[in-house]
């Protein structure tokens, strides 16, 4: 029987031989599967069409003040909140914590970080769960850029393959300010500049490390974190970053202290809503960008709209308020506040009050009055009648149905009269009286195919409040006609266009209704003085007015019913006037002063002449005999446009003098130019005259009863 054979075992040798070709087996094929893999991903790279030419991302539209504070802002069409931002915009401190607890080797990977994803493997194996992501910031761009979930592997892989595009294509500081625009932070608010609004009612520019760090943790789980639904979520979050940051060498012990005891934001604040109309108005024209800039001053916005709210409150729930402030010499909007509340809907405040056209009562009075200065017509100091009349089949009366008899000029103005205003109106012509309003930039609406009539000096037309505030910064401005603009940038059409450089009226005309108009009093519940201004109540109690004026500022504000309905007992002066001034002390506790007179003559010395004692109204003339031999200026004609080298700086001293010759008429006569005497004389039938500088100039002569002419030149 033979022995029976015994199986040997492999030595060790020829053991540990065979694994390591198993392992060397296994590991050329890691090494080629890692290749193709890699062949793959550079390929699908290579695929990815470049990310500058991919659809830009919706932003919330922003209108900006003048300092670019944000004003207003409106959703994106997929309702969100998407505020433009950029990487100046954003606290540093901010950016290093972000940094420093996403992804600290942020500016050396090439948008996946092989380092993290070892080390997030490693733990991963070591605990049996996962422990720490290894997603970039790049990755998290990226996954927010494709707007779907990235749990599966598939949608893993195109999350690196977007990643690797986004770093192949964009500079750090580019994917990290696309971070910043994209990153959740609860409910329908998306990046660093609407997450701040809301959370804390500020501009990211400067935060506290408590703020930084809740920014920080809220966009890693944002619904469960949210602070105005589960607040101490986010304090625990908040709490696990500011530990980083003091493990990391970003905060200290005594910041990151503080920063635990700062409270986290239970409420979510609204976006601002300042200045909602103009903005409103600047989105809809405007479509060149997501941003517009305004020349609003945001905090005087802000307080003139608490103004605002504060006076309609008093009025009655159904009154509105508007409010224009403009700077007059340069035309800039600094408030614009078309009514108490936009979303008051008893008040209508979805109406833009400031463009509603509506009667303006006498808030027109001081063009007249100017117009006749400028013409010859009235002095200030000139007697006037207030009494009984009818002109041109028209019959004033005063508002309180009294008449006050022979009133100075001024006077008149002060208090407002009818009579006289309509008079001097007659005197003037209405056609003339309207084609300044219109030369001021104002759009006056006149009912049907009628022509104005003489009722245009009590309002019997439409304006709105921005024209009249054009029109008194015209008055403001030495005459000079004034583009009232909101928007800033090249091309942007003015909120009333005065496209016409011509002026409203000469600089004495102005000047004399700025020095009558800042004498009126204030309301007795008024604050302060130095005010030119002029109040208005349309017919039937339908509109009150106040419009006035500083040496820099103008301010209209109308108050009424959006609806048209009567207010009882509403008047410009009781209503209205009191916000006026209000608003001037909302401005400046100070006033600017108004300008100085344009001559040295007109300060307090300006004695009426004799042939101005009484107004050159029609009743006036029809009194007065002789009337065959009124005076004539034969030279220059009416209209004409004279070369006197006014034009060129250089030529300016050695520029022509302008000669006026008047004829028939009985002396002594008076002169004047621009409403402002300027020679005088028995026989004064010609004057030489040098003018300041270029543009148009009225002359009148005054002869011995009263009569006069005067022609309107263009001087160049």
């Amino acid at each position: 029987m033979k022995p029976q054979t015994q199986r040997r075992r492999p030595t060790g040798g020829r053991g540990f031989r065979r694994l390591a070709r198993w392992a060397a087996a296994g590991a050329a094929a890691v090494l080629v599967g890692g290749v193709a893999l890699a062949v793959l991903l550079v390929a699908q790279v290579a695929s990815v069409p470049p990310v500058r030419t991919m659809a830009p991302v919706a932003v919330s539209k922003a209108v900006l003040a003048r300092d670019g504070a944000l004003l207003r802002a409106f959703q994106t069409p997929d309702d969100r909140w998407r505020l433009p931002v950029s990487l100046d915009d954003v606290d540093p401190l901010y950016i290093r914590m972000l940094l420093a607890y996403e992804d600290r080797r942020f500016h050396a990977h090439a948008g996946v970080d092989p380092r993290a994803v070892l080390r997030a493997g490693a733990q991963s194996l070591a605990a049996g769960r996962i422990v720490s992501g290894a997603s970039t910031l790049t990755m998290q761009t990226a996954r927010l850029t494709m707007e779907r979930s990235t749990r599966g592997l598939a949608s893993k892989w195109r999350q690196i393959v977007l990643a690797l595009a986004l770093e192949r294509d964009l500079t750090k500081d580019e994917i990290l300010g696309l971070y910043l625009l994209r990153a959740p932070f609860g409910g329908n608010i998306e990046g660093v500049r609407a997450a701040t609004l809301a959370w804390f009612g500020k501009e990211p520019s400067r935060l506290t490390p408590a703020e930084a760090a809740l920014l920080v943790a809220l966009p890693q789980a944002p619904e469960l974190r949210r602070p105005d639904r589960f607040p101490e979520a986010a304090r625990e979050a908040r709490a696990r970053v500011l530990a980083v940051m003091e493990a990391r060498a970003v905060l200290s012990a005594d910041q990151v202290a503080a920063a635990s005891r700062e409270p986290v934001p239970t409420l979510r604040r609204e976006v601002p809503r300042l200045a909602a109309h103009a903005a409103r108005d600047a989105i809809s024209a405007r479509d060149a960008g997501p941003e517009v800039r305004l020349t609003i001053d945001a905090d005087l916005q802000a307080r003139m709209e608490q103004l605002a709210k504060a006076r309609a409150r008093r009025l009655g729930p159904h009154v509105s308020v508007a409010v224009i402030v403009a700077d007059h010499r340069s035309g800039e909007v600094l408030a614009h506040v078309g009514s108490p509340d936009l979303l008051d809907e008893p008040r209508r405040g979805h109406v833009d009050m400031t463009r509603a056209i509506r009667s303006p009562g006498s808030t027109l009075k001081p063009l007249i009055y100017g117009l006749a200065f400028e013409q010859g017509i009235a002095h200030p100091d000139s007697l006037i009648d207030d009494r009984p009349a009818t002109l041109g089949g028209y019959s004033p009366t005063n508002f309180d149905l009294s008449f006050q008899g022979t009133v100075r000029v001024r006077d008149a103005l002060q208090a407002s009269l009818n009579v006289p205003a309509v008079a001097l109106l007659d005197a003037v012509g209405v056609s003339r009286f309207v084609a300044r309003l219109r030369r001021a930039g104002a759009n006056p609406r006149f009912s049907g195919d009628v022509a104005p009539g003489l009722a245009v000096a009590l309002g019997g037309f439409g304006l709105t409040l921005s024209d009249l505030v054009s029109l008194y910064a015209g008055f403001a401005n030495a005459g000079a006609p004034v583009a009232l603009r909101i928007a800033q940038g090249a091309g942007v059409p003015p909120v009333v266009g005065a496209a016409d450089t011509r002026r409203v009226l000469s600089r004495t005309a102005a000047w004399r209704i700025g020095e009558i108009l800042s004498e009126v009093p204030p309301p007795a519940s008024a604050r302060g003085e130095g005010v030119a201004y002029k109040t208005g109540t349309s017919y039937g109690y339908r509109d009150a007015w106040a419009v006035g004026y500083d040496g820099r500022h103008v301010v209209g504000v109308w108050t009424g019913r959006a609806d048209g309905t009567p207010v009882p007992g509403m008047t410009g002066f009781d209503t209205a006037a009191p916000v006026l001034f209000e608003a001037f002390q909302r401005i400046a506790a100070k006033r600017i002063r108004l300008a100085p007179p344009p001559l040295a003559e007109l300060a307090g010395r300006d004695p009426v002449p004799a042939p101005l004692r009484h107004a050159r109204t029609r009743a006036r003339r029809g009194a007065e005999n002789g009337a065959s031999a009124a005076p004539e200026i034969f030279y220059p004609p009416d209209g004409a446009v004279i070369e006197l080298g006014l034009g060129d700086a250089a030529m300016t001293r050695a520029a022509m003098p302008l000669v006026v010759k008047a004829r028939r008429g009985r002396g002594p006569f008076v002169w004047l130019a621009n409403g402002a005497p300027v020679a005088s004389g028995a026989h004064a039938r010609s004057l030489t005259l040098t003018p300041d500088g270029p543009g148009t100039s009225t002359i009148s002569v005054i002869d011995a009863d009263g009569r006069s002419a005067r022609v309107t030149v263009h001087l160049r």
